[in-house]
């Protein structure tokens, strides 16, 4: 029964914007209802899910990208000190810079001509960090008995990492990655904000053109389309570390 609680006071809060906004005769272009917002929704059906599918395809590839890249760049500083000292800080650097401030940057680099591209990069960028900082430290957290145990028997180092440090860091990974999954889409919407419209154009582009058209319900629509596909992300990405460590602690067994 409670899981159908976030469904219910979802309920609540639609029933309760629409008779506000209808109540206080609030202007369509300030808080349309969601009355309007639904059937702006159902208008421009074809042109949101076209846009949503450039923006989700940006996001997917961002995060393959920021997953291959962040695991392997943590192996590589798990298995030298020296090489995580020389490249650690320059990660840390791309993490704490705005995206905002790099974009017009790297679609000079780029090219106007190809605004995808600088999409891609710039949400990479956004999700590459927290799959480099939670795989270092899921490597890092292995039982130290067990590690000896696999030095007494003279293991090498390929097998500590394929049977031991990979598997070990497993929960840490999958955690960064429920973070990453979300910083990709929202560096993917941020990218499209700044670099603008391409080719293909993205929910985050329909949403500044709907409001410089003044058309706020179709907006909205987007919007609300853009938070469904983050849940959808998260849930699906939830979905994935559930089955995989169903049996990893009592913890992810009561899920």
């Amino acid at each position: 029964m409670t899981r159908f609680l976030p469904l219910l006071v979802g309920i609540v809060l639609l029933a309760l914007w629409e008779t506000s906004v209808r109540a206080l005769d609030v202007p369509i272009f300030v808080l349309p209802p969601p009355s309007l917002i639904a059937d702006a929704f159902v208008q421009s059906f074809p042109m949101l899910m076209a846009a949503l599918w450039e923006t989700l395809k940006m996001t997917v590839a961002a995060f393959t990208a920021s997953f291959v890249g962040g695991l392997a760049l943590a192996i590589l500083f798990v298995q030298s000190r020296l090489i995580e000292r020389s490249f650690l800080p320059y990660a840390v650097v791309l993490q704490v810079t705005p995206i905002v401030a790099i974009a017009p940057l790297i679609l000079i680099w780029v090219g106007v001509d190809h605004v995808e591209r600088a999409v891609f990069i710039l949400a990479t960028i956004v999700a590459f960090f927290p799959i480099l900082s939670n795989a270092s430290f899921g490597l890092r957290s292995v039982d130290p008995g067990l590690t000896d145990l696999f030095r007494l028997y003279r293991a090498t180092r390929w097998q500590q990492l394929w049977l031991l440090q990979l598997p070990s860091a497993l929960p840490a990974l999958l955690a960064g990655a429920r973070i990453s999954a979300g910083l990709a889409l929202i560096g993917a919407v941020v990218a499209e904000f700044v670099a603008g419209s391409g080719e293909a154009t993205g929910l985050a582009w329909r949403i500044v053109e709907s409001a410089n058209r003044l058309e706020i319900p179709r907006m909205f629509a987007a919007l609300v389309l853009l938070s469904l596909t983050g849940l959808a992300l998260n849930g699906l990405v939830a979905w994935i570390e559930n089955r995989l460590l169903r049996n990893w602690h009592a913890g992810h067994q009561r899920r």
